[in-house]
């Protein structure tokens, strides 16, 4: 999204800074239109053709991610790797969720954040297999960036 080139510049640089690394996905999968019968390619992330649109994960980005859940201890996920309810586009959410469920499996904690990420992990089957689910997503992460929640503070008081 053109709109928000600048605001992920800002973001690659404040990681940097902070010596923290972003992973961005290596390879899309593309479509030529947002619909269940789209066209699909794949192509590297940084060449997506005009009039396509990434809407999954790659191949290699798959690998990618799934090897540093495998490694982790604790796992939060919010949002899925693209749109898992088109089956053409669904490859990625699916690999990235049973990553997060074996890991789970082999101790990590796993934390699953969101409507769609709640709706994408039940949807394989897996829900059972991850330590905590949360529909309030965009809650959750106020809370974890240390804002106080409207609910959280009435019941305090």
């Amino acid at each position: 999204e053109n709109d928000r080139l600048e605001l992920a510049k800002e973001l690659l640089k404040e990681a940097e800074i902070h010596g923290t690394t972003i992973h961005l996905p290596e390879d899309s999968v593309l479509g030529d239109q947002f619909a269940q019968n789209a066209k699909v390619d794949l192509s590297s992330s940084y060449q997506i053709p005009d009039q396509w649109m990434g809407l999954d994960i790659g191949p290699r980005a798959i690998g990618k991610y799934s090897g540093l859940i495998r490694e982790a201890k604790t796992i939060f996920w919010n949002g899925p790797m693209g749109v898992f309810e088109f089956e053409a586009f669904s490859n990625g959410t699916k690999a990235i969720a049973e990553a997060v469920a074996q890991t789970t499996d082999q101790g990590a904690y796993s934390l699953i954040g969101g409507g769609d990420s709640v709706a994408a992990i039940n949807s394989f089957n897996l829900g059972n297999r991850v330590s905590f689910m949360s529909t309030g997503g965009g809650a959750m992460l106020k809370l974890l960036e240390g804002s106080e929640l409207p609910g959280i503070a009435a019941v305090k008081n």
